[in-house]
This record gives structure tokens, C-alpha cells and sequence, in this order.
């Protein structure tokens, strides 16, 4: 059983991550410019400097904050906060999907290097740091039930999830392309929306388990 539960870690972990790139921020909007002006490699680096930045988030849990934070009661709280974090999500895309529209034009780009420009945009996010609060950390303490391997699953499905989908709209906006049609960017949206919902759920009944079994 806990083969299972570790082989699905990267592949909700990348749906998770893949429901927050999809919404529009300082992220995407940079991408956008970005591409615009140097081409098409300014998507990964980007995405290199916001994972760089990530990355750094989750050695400084493994580094000793994690092992504080990794008691039920903790642990029941965080899974509580993150479901219903995970729920407003959830919810949010699903009614994004209803008449959202993916802008590739019209973003000014900036003089930084892409890589650095990952990095600021994201600390230039509230809801980045907010999600890592809530949803992040609750998944980096539940994946590092499997030790490192989890940890390293959890983040490289995290972060595939966001090279996938910035690599794609650098791509469209480089080559001046429409095949991100709104259409199909609806569907992304509707689709994730309904995992969050379930996976809300399931986040809120392992956060009950702790609480109960403190």
C-alpha cells in the first residue's frame, strides 16, 4: 500500500502544481514579455529561477523547521488549512473555466535575467508564499513520511508541472502560434478544478486522522 501512496506522489504533486501555473500572475506575465522579446528559451530559465528559489524552501524545511512542525496536532492543523485551501482552488478554477481567456500579448518585458526575474516574480507573489504555507508544507511533511525519495518525487513532479506549462506558453508566444486555444485552457482549468476538489478532500480527512490520533 505504501508503494501506492508513494508512486502517486509525483503524479498529484504535478497536478497540484500544474492547477496553481495555470492561473494568471506576476509569473506568467513575465514569461509572456520575456519570450516576446528574447524567444523561446526565457520560459525555462525563468521556471529555473523559481525553482531555484523552491528548492531552497524545501531544504530549509528538511533542514530542521519540518522536524519541528512534525507532530499531529501540527500536522492535523496544516492538512485542515490546505484542504481548504486546495477546496478554494478548486473551486476558483472551476469558475475561471467559465469565460477565462489566456492573454499572450501585451506584457511589457523587463531588463533582468530571466532566471533572476523567476526568483523576484515569485517572491512578488503573496498567494506563492501562501500556497507554500499551507498546501507546500503540508505535502513536503506528508512525502517526507517516505524519506528523501518522497521529498525528491514531491518536488520534481512540483516543478515539472511548471517547466511543462511556462516551456509551453513561451513556446506559443516565440513562435506566435495559437494553439493555446481558450478552449482548451478552459478545459485545463475545469479539469483541475474538479482534482483540487477531491484532492481537498482527501488532504481534510488526513488532517482529521492526526487530530484524532494526537
Amino acid at each position: 500500500m505504501d508503494l501506492w501512496v508513494l508512486a502517486g506522489v509525483p503524479a498529484t504533486s504535478f497536478i497540484v502544481a500544474l492547477s496553481g501555473a495555470l492561473m494568471p500572475g506576476p509569473l506568467l506575465t513575465v514569461t509572456v514579455g520575456e519570450a516576446g522579446r528574447r524567444g523561446f528559451w526565457a520560459g525555462p530559465l525563468i521556471i529555473l529561477g523559481h525553482g531555484l528559489l523552491e528548492l531552497a524552501l524545501v531544504l530549509l524545511l528538511l533542514a530542521g523547521v519540518g522536524g519541528w512542525l512534525n507532530r499531529p496536532q501540527i500536522l492535523g492543523a496544516v492538512g485542515l488549512v490546505g484542504a481548504g485551501m486546495l477546496g478554494w482552488m478548486g473551486w476558483s478554477l472551476l469558475q475561471a473555466a467559465r469565460a477565462s481567456h489566456l492573454s499572450l500579448e501585451g506584457a511589457e518585458a523587463g531588463g533582468l535575467h530571466p532566471v533572476l526575474a523567476g526568483v523576484l516574480m515569485s517572491l512578488a507573489n503573496p498567494y506563492w508564499l501562501l500556497w507554500w504555507l499551507t498546501i507546500g508544507l503540508g505535502y513536503v511533511l506528508f512525502a517526507a513520511r517516505f524519506g528523501l525519495l518522497g521529498v525528491f518525487l514531491f518536488f520534481a513532479g512540483h516543478i515539472l508541472a511548471d517547466f511543462a506549462w511556462y516551456t509551453l506558453v513561451a513556446a506559443a508566444v516565440a513562435q506566435g502560434r495559437r494553439f493555446l486555444s481558450d478552449t482548451l485552457y478552459r478545459g485545463f482549468l475545469a479539469g483541475c478544478g474538479v482534482f483540487l476538489l477531491g484532492f481537498g478532500g482527501y488532504f481534510g480527512l488526513q488532517g482529521l486522522k492526526f487530530l484524532f490520533n494526537a
